[in-house]
């Protein structure tokens, strides 16, 4: 009967073969995975030197170099622009080729064909955003314009040339865990990535949950918890400048107060990060040790391995540019070159509107200044791995497509149309801007390349040799009336269009200014005298807190402002603190509660790695907006409304410690402000204790930083649980995945002395040494020396590797 085990071994060899050969539900084939000669052992990389290569490339105009750092960063030396950016296109997607059109599936709704079912409410989101329609429009804009047009083409050639190299055993690791295979990269690729930026950028507002509001509360108490300016405000054009008279007007409907059918309170936005800014500023020669300007710049955004950024250097007989590249867009976006430097923060402004439609004959016709016209209606076919495709009809309007309606996001909702106008989806070559600033020599052709910049609105940081520093708040802001787009309007009448934009001249802006420095940190641009309606989700202490700083240094250094970007002072709480203590009887406290109290009455208010306070502090002001709010805003219909910002609520409890919202509306007692900050902090003792008793109550260990894999399902490939500091409204505006993602200063001598530093790797492989090896000096507050190689220091001892590139 020995037969009988050797069936039972052959079944069960048989059904481990088959396993780790087929894709079980989200498992990939675990042979293909774990092969010796295909798998992931493939993908690891020494730790130690490079031997120089030599490769031959269809496409390439003619000889081109690459030299890798010790942090192997390219350098790249070209004859030409065209094979520079092929070349680009080549290293890059040598080390970030997964991360690159993982990205572009992101952003087109493509990500059910790898993932299945999962993410087929989020593809259906993409592409009623309009995404992929607005990557067609901006490749035509690219290919009209021959200098993007060779950046865009030449690039894509370098990364298919890549692609061809590659064979199931060189593919990157997350291609072989996810069981598919990379594809050729087209130009809208690239197209998409920019509109993607765009969306994190440029894709916040709040009109379904002010017109909710707007139903619910007064006019009055809307500006109250909404309002456009605070008393406080340190905008980035300084307080008192003069402005001309508006040179353009919008004319204000007979009523542009407009009610909202009820079924709106249903929809639900997914929004990017409120907190997706930066900070940016320059300093003039005249308050540096050096005597010549410092240009510094970083931007916040959300955290991930591979990092958002590649460094690199590029150099033709036309260009000399260093810095941050977006993988999957040629040239770089944040830099300096031989002669300028610049850096962006992002201008908060909301320009995207929604419009109440109404349409008949299903989605065939809707109603637009007293007669039906035709809608274009866009299929849109989504095609989910291992089930039936999807087909989506989206209606587009003069306004744009049609986000909401009796189809999305569910079929239960009555027949609501609302259509969306975003700035993002008009015709654009954003590509441009940068490819003028890798190239500029002086302040007239930073002013040129940014006069064609449309959206994501940025403030546009400027520095040169020459001693020139200038910002401009730069980008297409509608012109609008009175609290236009704050709410949802009527899609049946012209009248509540755009009327235009405001004219480019007329864009808030600074050049050479009296004090020294320009700065900006996602405040406000202007005071409330600039003629024109700027709308928007600002911050406020973080720029304040910038220019204090600038206005009291002097004889500044290279090493001054980079301890500013790590600075952790929290001017937030300096404000907050006061009335807190003022509110608690530390008397009526507690035992257990008064080592607690003694932590945050005393804080010093800077949230270091090590504090306890800042823990403390973060989690009562948390309690507190719950316990004011909460009880109004979160109403029992699951309206959506949204809390007023942080620094909203502070200023009113400073202001008036009695106002309505205090009382909670569903208690029969009246609650006072001393009982709500009472509360709050009872909580916050709570739940902080606990942390406590673990031993993480320092905001390092309660809170820190997690830099997740852009798959947020590979522990293994991640960095986690940081010991960082900073926070909201700081300066070093690092959060629990979110913070500076690319740290530059850059001083503007003969020779130019730049750092820099991100959080992650040029590498895209987590079998490299170069995947996370800058994590823990970002975490540190340090910086490297940026390396700008001439062609004649070929035999620097930094030049750890070589490439040397010939064509066909």
């Amino acid at each position: 009967m020995r037969i009988i085990p050797a069936v039972i071994t052959a079944a069960v060899t048989l059904s481990l073969a088959y396993a780790f050969s087929h894709k079980l539900g989200q498992v990939p084939p675990l042979g293909n995975l774990l092969s010796p000669q295909t798998g992931f052992w493939q993908n690891a990389e020494p730790n130690g030197e490079f031997p120089h290569e030599q490769l031959v490339l269809p496409g390439l105009l003619g000889k081109a170099e690459v030299w890798y750092d010790d942090r192997m960063v390219p350098h790249v030396f070209a004859d030409n622009d065209a094979d520079a950016f092929y070349v680009q296109g080549y290293i890059t997607a040598r080390d970030r080729l997964w991360q690159m059109e993982l990205q572009t599936y992101a952003a087109a709704g493509r990500l059910s064909e790898i993932l299945g079912t999962r993410t087929i409410e989020y593809d259906r989101r993409q592409r009623r955003l309009g995404m992929v329609y607005a990557a067609e429009q901006t490749v035509k804009e690219m290919m009209a314009d021959p200098d993007t047009k060779t950046a865009v083409t030449s690039y894509a050639a370098g990364i298919n040339a890549y692609i061809a190299t590659l064979t199931p055993a060189t593919y990157p690791v997350e291609y072989k865990i996810l069981d598919y295979k990379p594809e050729q990269w087209d130009v809208i690729k690239s197209a998409l990535l920019l509109k993607y930026m765009a969306h994190d950028l440029a894709g916040f507002c709040e009109d379904l949950e002010f017109t909710n509001a707007r139903r619910l509360f007064s006019m009055k108490d809307f500006n109250l918890l909404y309002p456009d300016f605070h008393d406080a405000t340190d905008p980035i054009i300084p307080k008192g400048t003069a402005y001309a008279a508006a040179s353009a007007k919008a004319i204000t409907p007979p009523d542009s107060i407009v009610a909202a059918d009820a079924a709106f309170m249903k929809y639900q936005m997914d929004k990017p990060d409120p907190a997706n800014g930066s900070n940016n500023w320059a300093v003039a020669g005249s308050k540096t040790r050096s005597g010549a300007p410092i240009l510094c710049s970083d931007p916040h955004l959300g955290l991930s391995l591979p990092s958002l950024w590649y460094e690199i250097q590029l150099q033709t007989p036309g260009m000399n540019v260093y810095g941050a590249s977006l993988p999957g867009s040629p040239g770089v976006i944040i830099g300096f070159n031989d002669h300028i430097a610049w850096g962006v923060t992002n201008g908060e402004e909301d320009v995207k509107d929604f419009y109440r439609m109404q349409f008949r004959n299903g989605k065939q016709e809707y109603l637009y200044n007293g007669s039906y016209r035709p809608a274009t209606l866009r299929v849109e076919d989504i095609k989910v791995r291992g089930g039936a495709t999807i087909h989506d009809t989206v209606a587009y309007t003069v306004f744009g497509p049609v986000m909401f309606d009796n189809t999305f996001p569910d079929k239960t909702t009555r027949q609501t149309f609302l259509a969306m106008r975003w700035k993002a989806l008009d015709p654009s070559n954003e590509l441009a801007t940068f490819n003028r600033l890798n190239k500029a020599r002086n302040y007239d052709d930073y002013l040129r390349a940014l006069s064609i910049y449309t959206c994501p609105a940025q403030n546009f940081v400027f520095a040169d040799k020459a001693g020139d520093i200038a910002i401009w708040h730069n980008g297409q802001y509608p012109l609008r009336w009175k609290d236009q787009g704050k709410w949802i309007m009527p899609g049946t009448d012209s009248a509540f269009s755009w009327q235009g934009f405001i004219p480019h001249e007329d864009l808030p802006h600074i050049k050479n200014p009296a004090r020294g420095f320009v700065s900006s940190a996602n405040q406000r641009a202007t005071d409330s005298t600039y003629p024109y309606r700027l709308y928007g989700h600002y911050d406020l202490y973080r720029g304040v807190r910038i220019n204090e700083r600038l206005a009291a240094m002097n004889a500044i250094t290279t090493q001054d402002m980079m301890q500013l970007q790590n600075d952790d002072k929290n001017l937030f709480a300096v404000a907050a603190l006061p009335m807190i203590r003022q509110h608690i009887d530390s008397s009526s406290l507690t035992a257990q509660q008064q080592p607690y109290w003694q932590l945050l009455s005393s804080w010093d208010c800077m949230a270091t790695p090590d504090s306890k306070g800042a823990t403390i502090f973060n989690t009562f002001w948390t309690h507190l907006e719950d316990t004011l709010w909460g009880d109004e805003l979160h109403p029992k219909d699951t309206t959506i409304l949204a809390y007023p910002q942080a620094i909203t609520t502070l200023q009113i409890l400073l202001r008036d410690t009695s106002f309505h919202f205090i009382d909670n509306i569903n208690t029969p007692q009246k609650e006072t402000l001393s009982q709500l900050v009472h509360g709050a902090f009872i909580a916050t003792v709570n739940e902080v204790s606990e942390l406590n008793k673990a031993g993480k109550l320092e905001l390092g260990k309660a809170r820190g930083t997690n830099i997740n894999h852009l798959s947020r399902g590979i522990p293994a490939f991640s960095a986690l649980h940081l010991n960082t500091g900073g926070g909201q409204h700081i300066v070093n505006a690092t959060k629990k995945d979110h913070g500076p993602s690319w740290r530059m200063v850059v001083q503007l001598s003969d020779k130019t002395e730049a750092y820099g530093i991100y959080p992650g790797g040029q590498s895209g492989n987590p079998g490299s040494p170069f995947y996370d090896n800058a994590v823990n000096d970002w975490v540190a507050g340090k910086y490297y020396l940026l390396h700008i190689f001439s062609k004649e220091e070929k035999d620097d001892a930094v030049i750890r590797y070589k490439l040397v590139f010939t064509g066909k």
